[in-house]
């Protein structure tokens, strides 16, 4: 416990920790935009989170996806077996590594990704025209510091 001059504890102000705000603001954002792709293509966060990673790099294993999504394996895992099951995602089995799978989107995944970015585009402008120019530059920045700080690309 951090002890302060008169060897009381500190009082923390929840809602000004800067950790707490970012995740509260992070889970609104992504829970407005869940729920688009929940209603359109009954999608969980991860599946969401797999197919668009498929989608933009076109072939990954399960393990990249983890490392780009920062989701853990089972939750990937599941994911692909449920996108797989609708017929979005290819699995193949690699040639010399048999536990190792590569992915990619099916032409119909690819129809759902493609339908989808449209939307995540059109959600993410309207997110800039939210907080207008200044302030969307001035968030950019601090995010990307922070980015930057935590060694993330």
């Amino acid at each position: 416990m951090v002890k302060g001059k008169a060897d009381h504890a500190i009082d923390l102000a929840l809602e000004a920790f800067l950790p707490y705000r970012l995740n509260r603001i992070s889970e609104l954002v992504s829970q407005r935009f869940a729920a688009l792709y929940r209603q359109r293509y009954g999608l969980t966060r991860p599946e969401w989170r797999a197919l668009a990673a498929l989608g933009q790099f076109e072939h990954m294993t399960a393990t990249a996806i983890c490392q780009h999504s920062s989701m853990h394996k089972t939750k990937v895992s599941r994911a692909v077996a449920s996108l797989s099951e609708r017929k979005w995602v290819l699995r193949e089995t690699d040639g010399s590594d048999r536990r190792i799978e590569h992915l990619s989107l099916t032409r119909e995944g690819k129809r759902v990704y493609r339908d989808l970015a449209r939307y995540a585009h059109d959600y993410a402008a309207d997110l800039r025209q939210m907080c207008g120019e200044p302030a969307y530059q001035q968030l950019e920045t601090g995010l990307a510091a922070l980015e930057a700080s935590f060694g993330i690309k």
